[in-house]
């Protein structure tokens, strides 16, 4: 499952990024911008040709490479002092910021496509307040599965497995999660019949509860139920992809901000303060490791856990990442879509010229910050793996 994870991840990232770069290369050419090379993956080269007319203009060069991670589009005088026609640098200010945001844009519509193909076959509820359409919307819960249990616990003695649905408990039936701790609170110490079923059979046993003095970490039963929902729509469909991709990318962009603050806390209060200070710190820098992932984290650990959880899961975890793409390449981030328009923006604003050394000397810095970043999470990622 690992393999086919990594596979499919592979195949997921690199055609977002494809994407990403494909609406980069369609804007420049609509608007007069030569394509000088469009590369699937990142150099070395593992194949070249140049094709005399295609849908990205004339004489573009198309590339495999043997980096699998991405790919990237290559415009003539792709830095903004560049001069002469079907340059970058020498469209107008307009013309670059469409260019700019045109991969950003693509990867929104990216995600609002497939939250629209899952309010067809069911988008997962993640959110409490997620939208919801109150005149087209069914929510659906999927049945209480097992995904815990406690060893030597009235579960695990009953022979209670993980994967088994629970269905009732003392003839009440459990329909949500959340009662299951309600129900078992109130037999506590009692043997009662539990209705469950596994592979599609249904059982009925006798368990005997732990009582308020033996319960422990584990409960009363000694099981972590499962629940998911799911929500369905059916005519307004496109309306729940845009609101859903507007909403979680709200969302991501409220978590990159606290991510900030704790990196910020973290790192400076490691060195100044009290040490309750310094321990609150360390939470805080525990807490971003925990809430991040790179290339090693999502392609060894997040696909590998989803692809046996069928084609909406992948489908949900596309999206997400679809949206994340964007939100995080908007971001005024040097050598990121987002930094270089705002670095264009504010030379402009101050009526500085920006050559093109100053503009890789920027770029290179933020590349640099990222790469270590990247460096920082993969460290992470490896310990998570392992």
């Amino acid at each position: 499952m690992i393999v086919w994870g990594i596979l499919l991840g592979l195949f997921v990232l690199i055609s977002l990024v494809v994407l990403h770069e494909l609406g980069h290369a369609l804007v420049a050419k609509r608007n007069g911008v030569k394509v000088e090379e469009f590369g699937i993956g990142f150099p070395p080269a593992a194949k070249k040709w140049k094709v005399k007319r295609s849908f990205l203009g004339e004489d573009v060069i198309f590339s495999l490479n043997w980096l699998p991670l991405g790919g990237f589009v290559r415009l003539k005088g792709e830095y903004d002092s560049a001069k002469g026609k079907g340059t970058y640098g020498g469209s107008t200010f307009w013309v670059k910021t469409k260019i700019l945001l045109a991969g950003v844009m693509m990867n929104w519509l990216t995600a609002i496509i497939l939250f629209t193909v899952l309010a067809v076959i069911g988008l997962p509820k993640v959110l409490s307040n997620q939208v919801q359409l109150p005149f087209d919307t069914e929510v659906r819960r999927s049945p209480v599965s097992v995904v815990k249990i406690t060893p030597d616990s009235p579960a695990d003695r009953a022979g209670i497995k993980v994967g088994d649905q629970l269905i009732d408990i003392n003839n009440q039936p459990l329909t949500e999660a959340e009662k299951l701790p309600i129900i078992t609170k109130q037999n506590a110490g009692k043997k009662v019949p539990i209705k469950y079923s596994r592979d599609g059979e249904e059982s009925l046993i006798d368990v005997q509860l732990n009582s308020e003095q033996t319960a422990k970490a584990g409960g009363y039963l000694g099981v972590v139920p499962s629940q998911s929902e799911k929500i369905y729509s059916t005519w307004s469909v496109p309306i729940m992809g845009v609101a859903t991709t507007g909403q979680l990318s709200y969302e991501t962009i409220k978590g990159v901000g606290v991510l900030l603050v704790k990196t910020t806390h973290g790192l400076f209060g490691q060195i100044f303060g009290s040490e309750q200070s310094k321990q609150s710190a360390r939470a805080d820098l525990s807490s971003v490791g925990d809430s991040v992932a790179g290339p090693i984290g999502i392609l060894g650990v997040l696909f590998p856990s989803v692809v046996n959880s069928g084609i909406a899961q992948v489908i949900f975890v596309a999206a997400l990442i679809s949206l994340t793409l964007a939100v995080m390449n908007i971001l005024p981030i040097p050598a990121l879509d987002g930094g270089r328009w705002f670095t264009m923006a504010i030379f402009r604003l101050f009526k500085k010229e920006l050559t093109k050394e100053r503009e890789e000397n920027i770029q290179a810095t933020g590349m640099l910050i990222l790469l270590i970043l990247t460096i920082l999470v993969t460290v992470s990622d490896v310990g998570k793996l392992l």
